[in-house]
């Protein structure tokens, strides 16, 4: 029988020890990521956008301050999701949101964002 594989070895991350990537002059996040599952720290300014886009990634988003309007699915259905409210976005749902005040989200990711990872993520770079 071979020899199992030792366990991975523990991380500890303190948010106010990464440095914040500003996205946009009023969007900017923090990222946590292993080999399955992604962490992000999302601050967005009132009236910060994110366009509508889709992904892979199982979404959680978990509001922990302020409040933001999403626009969900095709036909762009819109949910206000405010502090301590948590919306689940499958995979390839279409979603888009805008800060109704300034924001805090956590959001969690399945698996990581490779785009966010790679800095391919111009959707969120390049607004107008």
């Amino acid at each position: 029988m071979p020899d199992p594989m030792p366990p991975a070895e523990e991380t500890r991350h303190t948010w106010s020890h990464i440095p914040a990537e500003p996205l946009t002059d009023l969007l900017t996040r923090k990222m946590i990521w292993g080999d399955r599952i992604m962490l992000a720290h999302i601050d967005m300014k009132k009236g910060s956008r994110v366009p509508t886009h889709r992904h892979d990634n199982e979404q959680f988003s978990y509001i922990l301050s302020g409040a933001l309007k999403f626009w969900v699915g095709e036909e762009e259905r819109e949910v206000v999701v405010r502090a301590g409210e948590v919306l689940h976005l499958p995979s390839n749902l279409p979603h888009g949101a805008i800060a109704l005040e300034d924001s805090l989200s956590l959001d969690v990711f399945s698996p990581p964002r490779q785009d966010w990872i790679d800095g391919t993520d111009d959707y969120l770079r390049h607004q107008k």
